[in-house]
């Protein structure tokens, strides 16, 4: 018999119930998703059988190709009503339109597309920049690199780590194609001050785009509940374009968010269309063509099924959770909680004799994730102080009092344990490498010593890895992580 030379990609065929079950066991390693103790990445609504809905909608139209809504006219239904609930409940007019698309990510990278051909066509800017705040979101500046402009950053507020809408409106200049602000940043959870921004923005002809990703679905929520919300979205003036991510406190499965403009002509310059080849005519109006219109359909589910009285419960109990926890954090000892968290964001660090303590900080994070709890570490940056970060969400509800009890006696350990530090012969020595010089054996080393081996995972405590990353110079951090990265994601 002759041999098959074709290469054997994969096994022979699995019983169904066999790959279900190794995908439940390697599940097992995860952080938890549900019951309220992992303070990043996920948002709980805690409401019995949302997850099922969801579900159930994304199998229903998991075969339906969004990408031509002509052979699935579902899918221009679906995806119309979810843009529709989105401009309704964020300041939209009659001339409002807007794109359903994977993420945030994506809604930033397609904002910043629009302004970027704006300023070229419609003022003859060349050479674009994107103006922020320190605080913006990182895909701002993944936009940026991706699109070819010139990220211009404003620092902010050292006191209330807001922008300076001031120093914002001085930075304007004739290159400028877009303005950033947030509502709220997610370092902090603070709101910027929109309308400032977006008004001096307008002033100059400039397009000003809103950030809120994470509290577009639960700001206005929030002021139905009866809380303070200063104006944010698109019923003011100057703002052109907004993003909100369904799949933060919409509750939907990711990736589900939503782009707003103004009105249908910003927006065309979104979409991409090309004829020039010999296939179908293209018209893309997102980065991605073929796509599953399952996170179409699951979003339209579970927003439907939660409706305005839900969200509005939802809301307030975000802030209830707010209410009880932040008093509990100001009064720990050493625990200073940072700015004003107005959208279910909170950030606090640790002070040791009246200064931020990142060893103790990092210690602490690594005493919480033993006891069950993850809070995401944030380094320092700018003369902002290092912190923890907490998003809360319905589920953190009935979490608060087991949380402030684990902090105080996981912060009685941290503080037991002898401190962090990095040599500062090293720290000099990487302070004159220059990261784009650096070869594999190189990065290697300094990975390992690092304690980032690819091939070891990563260690059990990550306060040591942490306080290395936060004296490394931005470049050569953003090098290392990219390489550890690479080395996780290899076969």
């Amino acid at each position: 018999m002759p041999t098959d030379p074709t290469p054997r990609a994969l096994p022979e065929g699995l019983p169904a119930a066999e790959v279900l079950a190794e995908l439940r066991s390697l599940r097992g390693a995860d952080a938890p998703t549900r019951g309220g103790r992992t303070f990043a990445y996920v948002y709980d609504a805690g409401l019995d059988g949302l997850d099922e809905l969801a579900a159930a909608a994304y199998t229903a139209y998991a075969t339906v190709n969004g990408l031509d809504m002509t052979v699935f006219p579902s899918v221009a239904r679906l995806e119309n009503d979810l843009v529709a609930a989105a401009a309704a409940l964020l300041g939209g007019g009659p001339g409002t339109q807007g794109t359903f698309t994977s993420g945030g990510t994506e809604s930033i990278l397609l904002a910043v597309k629009t302004a970027r051909d704006h300023a070229r066509s419609e003022r003859g800017v060349t050479e674009p920049q994107l103006l922020l705040p320190s605080t913006a979101h990182a895909a701002f500046h993944k936009a940026a690199a991706y699109l070819g402009l010139e990220p211009v950053v404003v620092p902010v507020d050292p006191a209330t780590y807001r922008a300076d809408a001031a120093a914002t409106a001085a930075a304007i200049t004739s290159r400028t194609a877009l303005v950033v602000a947030s509502a709220p940043s997610y370092a902090h959870g603070v709101i910027d001050p929109v309308a400032e921004i977006a008004a001096a923005a307008a002033d100059r002809g400039v397009l000003c785009h809103v950030d809120a990703c994470i509290g577009g679905w639960i700001l206005p929520y929030l002021r139905r509940a009866g809380r303070d919300v200063p104006p944010f979205d698109l019923s003011l003036p100057g703002v052109t374009s907004l993003s909100v991510d369904l799949h933060k406190y919409g509750y939907a499965d990711k990736g589900a968010s939503v782009v707003l403009y103004r009105d249908a002509a910003l927006r065309r310059h979104q979409y991409f269309a090309h004829a020039g080849w010999p296939g179908y005519p293209v018209v893309n109006p997102t980065v991605q063509g073929t796509k599953s219109a399952g996170l179409l359909a699951q979003a339209w589910a579970v927003l439907r099924h939660v409706g305005e009285d839900g969200y509005t419960h939802l809301a307030a109990r975000v802030a209830e959770a707010s209410d009880r926890l932040l008093p509990g954090l100001r009064g720990t000892e050493g625990v200073h909680v940072l700015g004003d968290p107005s959208a279910g964001l909170v950030a606090f660090t640790v002070l040791t004799s009246g200064a931020p303590d990142l060893s103790l900080l990092l210690h602490l994070a690594d005493e919480m994730r033993e006891r069950g709890w993850y809070l995401q570490p944030q380094l320092s940056f700018d003369g902002l102080p290092p912190n923890l970060h907490l998003t809360l969400t319905p589920a953190t509800f009935g979490q608060v009092d087991a949380l402030l009890a684990d902090l105080g006696s996981a912060l009685s350990v941290a503080r037991a344990l002898p401190p962090v530090t990095v040599d500062p012969a090293l720290a000099e020595l990487a302070a004159g490498l220059d990261p784009s010089t650096l070869g594999p054996e190189e990065i290697a080393a300094v990975l390992a010593f690092a304690g980032l081996d690819g091939d070891a995972g990563l260690p059990a405590r990550m306060a040591p890895v942490l306080v290395l990353l936060d004296a490394l110079p931005g470049p050569l951090k953003e090098r290392l992580l990219a390489e550890f990265v690479g080395s996780i994601f290899r076969i």
